[in-house]
C-alpha cells in the first residue's frame, strides 16, 4: 500500500524509516566547525542534511550504526545533537511509570 502525503518524504538515519520532513529533525553540519552536527529546526540551513526522528531510541541506533559518519561523509562531533535531545526532546517513558492505583489510600 503506498502512502501519499503532501510532504516530500525523508528517511531516519536511526530507524531507516521513511516519513514526512515535517516529522522528522534535519541535522547538518555546522559551518563554523567542520565536524560538529547541529540540530536545524527551522530546515532552512545550508549544507548536506540529514534526518533523525526526535526520539531518543532512533538518536541511540544512529550512534550504534554510525549512521552520523556515513550521512555527512566523514567524522561527525554529535554533542550538539545530544545537547538538544537532553533539553528539547522528553525522554521516552518505559512502559512500568505508571502504577496502578488500589483505591484503598483514602
Amino acid at each position: 500500500m503506498e502512502r501519499r502525503t503532501d510532504q516530500p518524504l525523508r528517511t531516519c538515519i536511526g530507524c531507516r524509516r521513511t516519513a514526512a520532513r515535517s516529522e522528522l529533525l534535519r541535522l547538518v553540519m555546522d559551518r563554523g566547525d567542520a565536524q560538529r552536527v547541529v540540530v536545524d529546526p527551522r530546515r532552512r540551513l545550508p549544507g548536506r542534511g540529514a534526518w533523525l526522528h526526535p526520539d531518543q531510541a532512533c538518536l541511540k541506533q544512529a550512534v550504534k550504526r554510525r549512521a552520523f559518519h556515513r550521512a555527512f561523509r566523514g567524522p561527525a562531533d554529535i554533542r550538539g545533537v545530544d545537547d538538544y535531545f537532553s533539553t528539547s526532546v522528553p525522554a521516552t517513558a518505559g512502559p512500568d511509570t505508571v502504577q496502578a492505583e488500589s483505591g484503598s489510600e483514602i
